[in-house]
């Protein structure tokens, strides 16, 4: 009988410290934060290592004057800022780029500003840039202030770089992400006289695809081309060459993107 009473006791005693230790545990995981840590996936840096630098990373200097034997007047030439542009429309050694979405013309200030402010802040163990224009060379005469008028035409004043849409203006490359150079590259396309863009070969490739499959999968049978070419209410005496050449894309140096 003593012996059936210890026993009763002892399990009484062992259920009360059972319960006390799961009541602990409760109100332990209750008041702490229990962190789980899991595996994150990043993604696989880039291979550079067919990437080819230049011996010159830097931009070089451009001259303010060309070189030429006897300096000539020209005349305007608007139709050198008008249209797409026929060259230099491509990446050829660079990733990332300045690219031109109208015309207008570069004076050597603007070059210079570019030349500074991007080998200032580039890595040139890392990074190279290249110019995709020419030197200033369009002559742009001027008369003196508070002379009468007739005399000729006047004098020289500078030299300008003519730019059409579509053109590169820079171009960088090396072994560098967009993220990294694009700041750069921003600053100085707010500063140019015309609107321009950042871009890389994937994107410049993209815009040109998006123009083709817009073009292709037009469904207004009313587009500028046909109404041009069959003169409906007598537009083509309003019409002049450039129109009918692009297509009513460009108003002047201006470049309509809506228009198909």
């Amino acid at each position: 009988m003593i012996s059936l009473i210890k026993s009763a006791v002892g399990l009484c005693g062992l259920a009360s410290t059972t319960c006390k230790t799961t009541m602990l545990k409760d109100v332990a995981q209750s008041r702490l934060k229990i962190l789980s840590a899991g595996l994150k996936t990043y993604d696989m840096p880039p291979d550079y290592s067919d990437m080819v630098m230049l011996d010159r990373p830097k931009l070089k200097f451009l001259n303010k004057v060309p070189n030429f034997k006897k300096a000539k007047k020209e005349m305007k030439k608007l139709r050198d800022i008008q249209g797409p542009s026929k060259g230099a429309n491509t990446f050829t050694k660079g990733q990332y780029a300045i690219v031109a979405l109208g015309g207008g013309y570069l004076h050597w200030g603007h070059m210079e500003m570019m030349r500074l402010t991007i080998n200032r802040k580039m890595d040139p163990r890392t990074t190279f840039a290249r110019w995709r224009i020419n030197a200033p060379y369009k002559p742009i005469t001027r008369k003196g202030l508070g002379q009468r008028m007739g005399g000729g035409k006047g004098a020289i004043d500078h030299y300008v770089t003519p730019v059409r849409y579509g053109r590169l203006i820079v171009e960088v490359g090396g072994k560098l992400e967009l993220g990294e150079v694009e700041p750069i590259l921003i600053e100085v396309a707010k500063k140019l006289p015309f609107p321009a863009k950042v871009m890389s070969r994937e994107s410049l490739d993209a815009m040109y695809q998006e123009q083709e499959e817009r073009e292709k999968n037009n469904q207004n049978p009313w587009t500028f081309q046909q109404i041009a070419r069959a003169n409906m209410l007598g537009i083509r005496r309003v019409l002049s060459p450039f129109d009918l050449h692009n297509h009513g894309r460009f108003t002047g140096k201006f470049h309509n993107p809506d228009r198909v």
